[in-house]
């Protein structure tokens, strides 16, 4: 099925968000700037563990807050929990103290998480453009993938000239002030049936969509669905950068044979190789909803994905414990792979999810999806980090994929019913 929808203005500026929001310099090399702090790969996951958890437990406040209160209001507060998180990371240093921006960090993601989502699909509602939601999902994530993209070759220049892992906290500020600006120019028939600063409106609201949120989860397919995106996203935010260690190791390498100093290897390999595949999980994105049409319901894909996607992970680990430069390559190449599994799955589990829910609760349930990924990227993390400490990450990899694997037949969606309305 062709995409119908019409690139307006609006389409545009949710591109240039999410191109924006995927300018996050520090992500090609987080955890080479943990490690260089001194931190264990226990304390990595542990600091991850405290980002999820956090998220996690705002989740849903915030997202019934999108919906009551106004969804732009609550974007623009996103992005400045943001920025002072970049600000502390820059500034200070230590375990305890990047727990605190930490704490920031998902202050910022709380807000967001589910609620751009609510106003993209908001638009293609009032636009009734609301067949097209994979297609113009799809788009937009591809934005904000190539962001991703143009991010890790900037980066790589960053850490290239500077030596400093630390500086690229800072400049990731100048496209979050940038984004809070854009949301600022958005129109306010994207808030949703926000119902402002009226407290009695606010707690009408609040039960109203408190009980379709109940009403929702009777659906146990709903529950299955969100499952079955949530965990392989949980997942992927676990075990993702595991793969720059496993590129630090081949940089040094290439740096004794160059004569190059060990940073600036490193700043060439990983910037070359994010851009890579933040390129191709942006052709993934984009063309997530020509490969849900080649299916006859977007379950399918969804079951299939995730089991594909679980085995890579296992077999990633599984070459980062050989020493051949050859395994070590298809190490690489598998962990890319872990990337494109999920930015090919998540246009299409949104899209899936939003088919079984009232639109007028997207941002909750959806703030709610984010939630889960977050408790098993919580999860996941502290186990991956002991084994990575105590065993290597390849053993690390083989073992936390297997663990899901498990869980797999568990959540496997089969048939789907909506969510009724419940009229309240």
């Amino acid at each position: 099925m062709a995409a119908a929808f019409r690139k307006d203005l609006q389409y545009y500026k949710f591109c240039l968000y999410g191109f924006l929001k995927n300018l996050r310099f520090f992500e090609p090399f987080l955890y080479l700037f943990f490690l260089e702090k001194g931190l264990t790969f226990l304390q990595i996951g542990t600091l991850i563990t405290v980002r999820e958890i956090t998220r996690n437990l705002l989740e849903i406040p915030t997202g019934i807050l999108a919906d009551s209160f106004g969804r732009r209001k609550t974007m623009i507060l996103s992005f400045v929990f943001y920025i002072g998180s970049f600000l502390i990371f820059y500034f200070t240093s230590g375990f305890v103290i990047f727990i605190i921006a930490m704490l920031f960090y998902s202050f910022g993601d709380a807000f967001r998480t589910g609620t751009h989502k609510a106003m993209i699909f908001e638009y293609l509602k009032i636009r009734g453009w609301e067949e097209q939601k994979v297609h113009y999902y799809g788009h937009t994530r591809s934005a904000s993938q190539l962001g991703s993209a143009v991010s890790s070759l900037l980066a790589a220049a960053i850490v290239f000239y500077t030596g400093n892992y630390g500086l690229i906290f800072l400049f990731t500020g100048i496209p979050y002030f940038l984004d809070l600006l854009l949301m600022i120019s958005y129109p306010k028939e994207l808030d949703g049936p926000a119902v402002g600063l009226d407290r009695t409106g606010i707690k009408r609201n609040f039960k109203k969509i408190l009980g379709e949120v109940i009403n929702s989860f009777k659906n146990s397919v709903l529950i299955k669905s969100i499952s079955n995106v949530s965990i392989y996203s949980g997942y992927y935010q676990a075990t993702k950068d595991y793969l720059q260690p496993v590129l630090q190791a081949i940089a040094t390498g290439l740096a004794l044979h160059l004569g190059m100093q060990g940073e600036k290897a490193t700043a060439i390999l990983v910037g070359l190789i994010y851009f890579l595949l933040y390129f191709l999980t942006s052709f993934a994105s984009r063309n997530s909803g020509k490969l849900a049409d080649f299916f006859r319901n977007l379950r399918t894909p969804l079951n299939i994905s995730l089991v594909t996607g679980l085995v890579i992970g296992a077999v990633a680990g599984l070459c980062s414990t050989g020493s051949a430069t050859i395994v070590v390559i298809l190490s690489i190449v598998l962990f890319i792979g872990i990337y494109i599994t999920e930015n090919i799955r998540k246009p299409i589990g949104i899209g899936y999810i939003t088919e079984l829910l009232n639109k007028d609760i997207l941002a909750t349930v959806l703030s709610t999806e984010s939630q889960i990924k977050s408790l098993y990227a919580a999860l996941l993390a502290p186990l991956l980090g002991f084994f990575a400490d105590k065993y290597g990450i390849g053993i690390a990899m083989i073992i936390i994929s297997s663990l899901v694997l498990v869980i797999v037949p568990l959540i496997l969606i089969r048939e789907g019913r909506k969510v009724k309305n419940t009229g309240a």
